[in-house]
């Protein structure tokens, strides 16, 4: 009879839930042969429940292979809503029919994954290009466009050119054929590839101002408004990455400037950047 230990190994090459090899098994009056049935067939459960739901977000790919379109961008960016710090966009061609397991938006894959499935798209991508607008330019044009400029950015720097593009609820003008999707990043792989590149790289030069700039959590908070950001607002004052045009930073910087009109100015709450 063999042991646990050599049915388990049998198992592990087993990618059918109909091998016959489990009704064979079925009879093993052993506990721990049962358990290991169970679990391989669960084990095999997932893998095809995954790759339905990346044969799923290849959806508009294939759509686009049909017509004979091979290099397709999916570009999305990251940082829209903080208070701190660029706005960081993506662009990345996958090979056709390129199934990373486990990407997907990057909001739904766990923090402690995010490195991991960085590493894949960038094992497998064909290109990838980077934007970045800098809280100055947000300033100075609005969030949207900033975004705009960003994957205008990011697209520009891909090599080979994209014949299409797959954006996460954004138009471009581009002289380049595009689909604007809702929710992209939980749709398209190509749009969750770009997704991923976009928040490492953007949490990584959180983590280096956080170095520059300490007391601010933006490490943790990647620059959004959390009570350890406002905090650090309150007592540190207004960094030269900060958006002076969102709120509450665009009030501290106008109270700041009555006080010293007023000539009750105590210092300190504008870190180390001019009016």
């Amino acid at each position: 009879m063999a042991t646990i230990k050599e049915i388990k190994e049998r198992l592990a090459v087993i990618d059918d839930l109909n091998n016959p090899i489990f009704a064979a098994l079925v009879e093993d009056p052993r506990v721990g042969v049962q358990k290991e049935i169970t679990k391989r067939k669960q084990a095999i459960q997932a893998e095809l429940e995954e790759d339905f739901r990346l044969e799923t977000m290849l959806r508009y790919e294939k759509e686009l292979y049909s017509q004979g379109k091979t290099l397709i961008a999916g570009v999305d960016e990251v940082g829209r809503g903080p208070l701190a710090g660029p706005v960081i966009a993506a662009a990345v061609i996958l090979p056709n029919n390129c199934k990373i397991r486990g990407l997907n938006d990057s909001k739904k894959i766990p923090k402690k994954k995010h490195r991991e499935m960085f590493q894949a798209v960038q094992d497998q991508a064909l290109a990838i290009g980077i934007g970045i607008m800098d809280n100055h330019v947000i300033d100075q044009v609005n969030i949207y466009e900033a975004t705009k400029l960003a994957m205008q950015e990011a697209i520009a720097q891909l090599t080979p050119q994209p014949e299409h593009l797959l954006i996460d609820a954004m138009k471009l003008d581009l002289p380049i054929s595009q689909t604007s999707i809702i929710k992209g990043d939980a749709n398209s792989l190509s749009i969750a590839a770009a997704s991923i590149v976009a928040k490492v790289i953007r949490d990584d030069l959180m983590a280096e101002y956080d170095q520059q700039f300490p007391g601010y959590d933006f490490t943790k908070n990647a620059g959004y408004g959390t009570a350890k950001h406002l905090e650090g607002l309150d007592r540190y004052g207004v960094t030269p990455i900060h958006r002076k045009t969102f709120e509450p930073i665009k009030s501290l910087i106008v109270d700041e400037k009555d006080r010293k009109m007023e000539g009750n100015y105590y210092g300190g709450t504008v870190r180390n950047t001019p009016f």
